[in-house]
């Protein structure tokens, strides 16, 4: 009979261990299904002005390091083009424009909480001409000397308005408007000089100092052109609003900075 009873309590614990066992197993799968849920994976798409394209890859491969769980995918180009995609309805979670206007145009027509805006950094407009140029073109006023000269299209390219702007203000542009070839954005006007295609280009400081092919004769004087601001915000509809503002965070953050700052952004503080 104390056989059968320690053989019927011997059962009863085995059982009870188990059934613990089973619940603790329970226990850790749904806490670790609830990690991997909260880690889940997220991609972003962040339109970006062309000229950012160099200091945002930088920027995106220290994030992506310390955030595995989020993928950033960049659509440069434009800042007028772009801003026509997202008031077309493109898929984009930031906007990070190099021309103001274009930004606040998104803020008017609702797509961007203004709250939700930074003016991030600044930049210089410079003259430049490809690096064995002999046509002796050393300030802006010397482009009546050239055959062809290349700027973004006002419309849409912000350097290319503010590169008008500038022509406007020294009383140039009349005498060189029909040598210009216009560019979708600077990184085209940059290939063009590059290549020799033209005499000079308008660019971007941060676009001539990625190229080794190029050199820049002048810079424009500030008070010929609207300020060179750069605002970023997120986009209202997001769906990943989350990951969004982490990384809008991250992109004004002291190394993200430092990064902008390297290929030539001036901080506005």
């Amino acid at each position: 009979m104390k056989k059968l009873f320690s053989l019927f309590f011997s059962m009863m614990l085995l059982g009870l261990v188990v059934s613990g066992c089973s619940t603790n197993d329970q226990a850790k799968k749904s806490t670790a299904q609830k990690q991997e849920v909260s880690q889940k994976n997220v991609e972003l798409t962040i339109s970006a002005a062309a000229s950012l394209q160099d200091a945002l890859n930088d920027i995106k491969a220290n994030f992506e390091k310390a955030n595995p769980n989020v993928k950033i995918n960049f659509n440069f180009g434009a800042s007028g083009a772009l801003q026509q995609q997202i008031s077309q309805g493109a898929p984009v979670d930031l906007f990070f424009s190099a021309a103001e206007d274009k930004f606040n145009n998104l803020v008017q027509a609702g797509l961007i909480d203004k709250s939700e805006g930074r003016d991030v950094v600044g930049n210089e407009l410079v003259l430049i001409v490809p690096k064995d140029s002999t046509k002796q073109i050393t300030s802006f006023e010397d482009l009546a000397k050239a055959d062809k000269i290349s700027i973004g299209t006002p419309e849409a390219v912000p350097a290319g308005k503010y590169g008008k702007e500038t022509l406007e203000d020294l009383k140039v542009w009349k005498a060189v408007e029909g040598k210009v070839v216009y560019g979708k954005d600077v990184r085209q006007v940059l290939s063009y000089v590059e290549t020799n295609n033209v005499d000079a280009g308008i660019v971007y400081k941060t676009d001539a100092l990625t190229s080794t092919n190029v050199k820049i004769v002048a810079t424009a004087a500030e008070n010929t052109h609207d300020p060179i601001i750069y605002p970023l915000g997120v986009i209202k509809n997001s769906k990943q609003p989350k990951e969004a503002k982490q990384f809008y965070e991250y992109l004004q953050n002291d190394e993200s900075m430092k990064i902008l700052e390297k290929y030539g952004f001036k901080g506005l503080n």
